[in-house]
């Protein structure tokens, strides 16, 4: 792990500021949009945009790479999320955020691709597996640190907007200045939803359904906390309880993974979830039960998106793995783009309830669906299954293909 740190640390350092400055704008505009007096269904359509944008880079970022090259692009795309996070303050209009959203989603997805084909490329096959751990839990903490970062300032004001902004530019610093070769980007074949369907039905519908979940995680947090009358403190707290549950469980689920029918325990964990979500519906939890809650939702979401990765792997062949990984970004990005804006609705119909009620009816239908494909088709055994490997809903195409490949090499390793 030494060894990959001291090859990536520039690459690493960077993505802790970016993810710093993402996990801020997304907390920081549900607490300012309520102080600017927009309605939850304005907020929704805000926070929708960003995945929007995302969805768009995800699909445009590759071919701008191979036409102008990952550093010209970096500086690019950087350059456009520290201006986006100034703006936000400058115009406080929800029609001008839901724009600006969908530049920085669209900007992030190109840096992740960017920054994440850099980090595959100084990789070895023998330390790839470590490398996008730690890849991952850099990416999770920069996210439970930028909470922290809301307590500094008035959210009223202009400078939480301006220390993410200078983060961000700051990240680019040491990754352009690192003596790593950007790295050569080639075509992928293509796969139809309908394909990728064929493939894994439990993986494509279990994709969507999480990237609902965790929009509405990454995104309407703040929101929600803004309407249940939190404070500003209690609201960075939250999610900060999500993410670090998020770590805490990946581990425990992961060793289960490769022991058992990985639908098993796709049904046990979202039951799990439902049932803390449920309790949150039901029950006038104070602030110290709403946390344990979060830890819970945060502890089963993150390690449901691996297990489905995972689960699809099991499906796949080797020289499917790069189509495969962009079909499941681009189902995640529709489930993503319609999580808020279905919260946003029905939070305007039921109140702040429905932030967990919306969480609670997908990974209920998960596990539902989980179950109904175990009558449909027998499990791969677990010698015939892949390792599972952590990883986030926000990584590009270029991770994903990376864990994919990872676990079909382990794979046939091991037959």
């Amino acid at each position: 792990m030494l060894k990959v740190f001291t090859a990536s640390w520039a690459l690493l350092l960077g993505m802790l500021f970016l993810m710093v400055g993402n996990g801020v704008q997304g907390t920081l505009l549900g607490i300012r949009g309520a102080i600017e007096g927009f309605s939850t269904g304005q907020m929704s359509i805000v926070m929708s945009a960003y995945f929007a944008g995302f969805l768009i880079g995800s699909l445009m970022a590759p071919e701008m790479i191979r036409r102008v090259g990952h550093v010209r692009v970096f500086a690019a795309l950087g350059s456009l999320i520290s201006a986006v996070l100034v703006l936000y303050a400058a115009i406080p209009d929800w029609i001008a955020w839901t724009v600006l959203r969908v530049l920085i989603g669209f900007a992030f997805s190109g840096v992740y691709v960017t920054a994440e084909s850099w980090l595959n490329n100084t990789a070895s096959n023998e330390n790839r597996g470590q490398a996008l751990s730690l890849y991952m839990i850099v990416q999770m903490l920069g996210i439970i640190a930028a909470q922290a970062l809301i307590n500094f300032a008035d959210p009223a004001g202009f400078l939480l907007f301006i220390i993410p902004s200078v983060l961000v530019s700051l990240a680019f610093a040491p990754i352009l200045l690192s003596i790593s070769p950007a790295p050569t980007f080639g075509t992928t074949r293509s796969m139809s939803m309908r394909e990728l369907f064929n493939v894994s039905p439990l993986g494509v519908v279990g994709i969507f359904l999480m990237g609902g979940v965790f929009s509405a995680l990454f995104g309407m947090t703040a929101v929600w906390g803004t309407e249940a009358g939190l404070s500003i403190l209690e609201i960075s707290i939250f999610p900060a309880a999500i993410y670090f549950g998020g770590l805490m469980f990946q581990y425990p689920i992961g060793w289960l993974s490769d022991k058992m029918d990985r639908r098993k325990l796709l049904v046990a964990v979202a039951l799990i979830g439902t049932a803390a979500g449920a309790v949150a519906v039901l029950v006038d939890l104070s602030f110290v039960w709403l946390l344990g809650v979060a830890l819970i939702i945060g502890g089963i979401s993150n390690p449901l998106y691996s297990l489905l990765v995972a689960y699809t792997a099991d499906y796949v062949e080797h020289d499917q793995m790069a189509a495969v990984s962009g079909g499941l970004l681009f189902v995640n990005g529709l489930g993503a783009i319609v999580g808020p804006l279905a919260i946003g609705w029905i939070m305007s119909q039921i109140g702040p309830s429905g932030y967990f009620l919306f969480i609670i009816s997908l990974t209920a239908l998960l596990s539902l669906y989980a179950l109904y494909r175990m009558t449909q088709r027998a499990a791969p055994s677990i010698a015939e299954s892949g390792p599972y490997a952590a990883v986030s809903p926000v990584v590009s195409a270029a991770t994903v293909e990376a864990v994919l490949t990872e676990m079909s090499e382990d794979k046939e390793a091991a037959s």
